[in-house]
């Protein structure tokens, strides 16, 4: 090989080495942690946040249950019902099965159906079945009535409560008013009832 053609060689690897090491320092300062990377980290951190800011405020808008019950269907209540009527009778005159019969259980006294034996945390409930008792009663059974005999592991879902309750409300001689659509979006109205409700009502089914 004479002196040219070395030349010629040492120069192309000399080329090849200069392209290698710019495109790496090049690809290294695109993704490195400096001034430009740093700033996009941070904003894709604050868009998170943003995220889930937006995420935890809807949470907090979730309907009360006035609202609910003003959009309640008692026909969806009758289907979802169909969870109870193992236990339950609905229809006056039915009678008690496992559990007392509901007809006219919306407004009545808690554990207060004639010829029923109730168990002892029933019994010493205070106060009648409002839909706010109704609805603690119904989410969590047992943690709303500790030592009830009821073994239903409750509605986890508002909405179904709320069509239950509507339903249940339907069957009785003299049917509770239902909020009214106005009635439901006053914030003080609600504000009252919600804190009220859960210590005094909802006589449970056993």
């Amino acid at each position: 090989m004479d002196g040219f053609e070395l030349n010629k060689f040492f120069g192309a690897i000399f080329g090849a080495l200069m392209l290698f090491f710019g495109l790496t320092f090049l690809v290294e300062g695109m993704y490195s942690d400096g001034h430009h990377g740093g700033d996009h980290h941070e904003a894709l951190a604050f868009a998170m946040e943003i995220e889930g800011g937006e995420e935890e405020a809807v949470a907090e808008e979730a309907p009360s249950l006035p609202e609910l019950l003003a959009q309640a269907d008692a026909d969806k209540g009758k289907k979802v019902f169909n969870k109870c009527k193992g236990c339950h009778k609905v229809e006056k005159g039915e009678g008690n099965s496992v559990g007392p019969e509901l007809y006219g259980v919306m407004g009545r006294d808690i554990a207060s159906h004639a010829g029923f034996g109730y168990s002892g945390v029933l019994s010493d409930k205070a106060g009648n079945w409002t839909f706010e008792a109704m609805d603690a009663f119904l989410t969590d059974p047992k943690g709303w009535a500790p030592g009830t005999a009821m073994s239903f592991a409750g509605l986890s879902k508002p909405e179904q409560r709320a069509d239950l309750l509507a339903f249940l409300n339907s069957k009785s001689d003299a049917p509770i008013a239902l909020p009214s659509a106005d009635a439901a979006e006053a914030p003080a109205q609600s504000e009252t009832t919600d804190h009220e409700a859960p210590s005094e009502h909802y006589d449970g089914a056993h």
